[in-house]
């Protein structure tokens, strides 16, 4: 429990509220800019828990199972956030939801899969989806805090969009896979 990757990972799910609390106003820039930091923070110890416990041979059972979760925990947070601050609405709107429903149907398809001993290793494609998920959520939370650069808005929202797409192209193929054990 104590190693430096687990608590690299636990670090970032007890930043998510303060994540939440600076995107709780929309008006107030300076938040946003924190919270790109803190975001951008988050990313980083992201990166290297996974890099550290496999570059250490200290990859563990409660490592491999915070993880995702604390992926998923940012995440859905962020967007329930900037839905809610209205900096994703509109037709943007479907892009967030079918990356939120992607996110839990594929949580319950590996929880459905662990128990018959069934792997559903992470794709390529999926990292490139998660990649293009994160920069286009950090870029709509820079847009917060810098509002009069229309261009990073337009870039994330179109990030948003081929994220969602990739979403919906590695959900199948994960269903897929999961199909196949299903009786």
């Amino acid at each position: 429990m104590p190693s430096l990757p687990n608590l690299l990972t636990l670090s970032r799910i007890v930043a998510v509220p303060l994540l939440v609390g600076l995107l709780w106003w929309p008006a107030w820039t300076t938040g946003y800019a924190l919270a790109f930091a803190l975001y951008c923070l988050m990313g980083i110890t992201d990166y290297f828990d996974g890099y550290l416990a496999r570059s250490n041979g200290a990859v563990s059972r409660l490592g491999v199972f915070l993880d995702p979760i604390a992926d998923k925990i940012m995440v859905a947070s962020v967007i329930l956030m900037l839905v809610g601050t209205r900096d994703i609405q509109g037709v943007h709107l479907i892009a967030a939801l079918v990356i939120l429903l992607r996110e839990i149907a594929v949580s319950g398809l590996r929880e459905f899969l662990a128990p018959l001993h069934v792997s559903v290793p992470v794709s390529k494609l999926a990292k490139w989806k998660t990649t293009l998920q994160l920069v286009s959520l950090g870029g709509l939370i820079l847009a917060g805090a810098a509002p009069a650069a229309l261009w990073i808005e337009t870039t994330s929202l179109a990030a948003l969009w081929g994220a969602a797409v990739l979403t919906l192209v590695t959900g199948w193929d994960y269903l897929r896979v999961g199909l196949k054990h299903m009786d």
